[in-house]
């Protein structure tokens, strides 16, 4: 005899019986923000009458706390965003909790949504969003009027507790450590900022400016290390281009191989900087010097905001990590 599965109860059922949307559903089993009475009457009766039980809300519906934190990110493949996401969840599961983790794709409305019911599905005590591009910028806009949220960023935010990698000012200090070798000036190759302009960015500007120095114009690529191929290529035929500061390791490991196409060498002809302090960094020939981004670390000071959100204690607004600057063999003095 075989009989029909019956279908899975999700809590869009749950807000098509009640008549509410899928955030105000979320608010009534979570408790994040208040709800009208007859609403929060409406979606009961709506659980009640569908059996809707999944795990993490029945602990919630049973307990009045979730011990769930979804976190929200972009790429998983980037070597920030993997190590960020590893030191929420060890930090989440340290403490008692359990996490989960969803991709926004991109920055356009549908995927932003789709993100959204995806993690309000799960009933989440809080949210760790990764704001590091502007799938994460619009991710964390759409989530914050919904539960509590705690952002990971290297530019500051307002409005919104986050841990923040420092990174206008390491970028500032690796620009002054090119200057302080006597290049002219230094360049820039710049990855996808989250927002008009990053704080990798924003540092290389900064300390050109405070120098009295020309400011090149910026130089755009991917994440693909093979587009700092080609630039690295472009850059070998300008003969004043004695220093690059790069948006991250990857980009400072391609560049180097398109300078190297050319005939360049590093640091002989040309000094080139990374960011981030990737794990092949120190293995690469030449050896990077780069920022260390401890981005596990800010994935902990992250959680940590979020959990103090959650007990009722006063979060800082910004906690900041300054990533070191390392020096290594890729840069050097200017050739005479």
């Amino acid at each position: 005899m075989v009989t029909r599965r019956e279908k899975t109860v999700t809590i869009s059922d749950v807000a098509r019986v009640a008549g509410v949307s899928v955030p105000t559903v979320s608010r009534v089993i979570t408790g994040a923000a208040r709800v009208s009475d007859d609403k929060r009457r409406r979606v009961l009766d709506a659980i009640a009458s569908l059996g809707y039980r999944p795990s993490a809300a029945a602990q919630t519906l049973a307990s009045k706390r979730s011990n769930v934190i979804g976190i929200v990110t972009g790429n998983t493949s980037r070597y920030g965003y993997a190590e960020a996401i590893r030191g929420v969840e060890e930090a989440a599961r340290a403490n008692g909790y359990l996490s989960f983790i969803v991709v926004v794709e991109t920055a356009e409305p549908d995927d932003v949504t789709a993100a959204t019911d995806a993690v309000l599905r799960q009933s989440p005590a809080g949210v760790v969003v990764l704001k590091f591009d502007p799938p994460g910028v619009a991710a964390l806009a759409a989530l914050q009027q919904h539960v509590p949220v705690v952002a990971l960023s290297g530019v500051p935010e307002s409005g919104v507790p986050q841990a923040v990698l420092d990174e206008s000012h390491a970028a500032a200090a690796l620009t002054r450590h090119l200057l302080g070798l006597g290049h002219r000036t230094v360049h820039h190759v710049r990855v996808p900022p989250s927002g008009k302009e990053d704080g990798r960015t924003s540092g290389w500007r900064r300390a050109l400016l405070e120098a009295g120095v020309d400011v090149p114009p910026v130089r755009d690529v991917s994440w693909d290390p093979a587009t700092a191929r080609e630039i690295g290529r472009d850059l070998a035929a300008e003969p004043d281009v004695t220093a690059v500061f790069c948006g991250n390791d990857e980009t400072a490991m391609g560049l180097i191989r398109g300078l190297h196409d050319a005939g360049k060498r590093v640091p002989e002809d040309v000094s080139v900087a990374g960011f981030d302090d990737h794990p092949l960094a120190a293995m690469f020939l030449p050896a990077l010097t780069t920022a260390r981004q401890d981005f596990a670390e800010l994935g902990r000071h992250g959680l940590a905001q979020l959990q103090a959100l959650l007990t009722g204690a006063q979060p800082l607004a910004l906690d900041t990590v300054d990533p070191p600057v390392v020096v290594r063999e890729s840069t050097g003095p200017v050739a005479s």
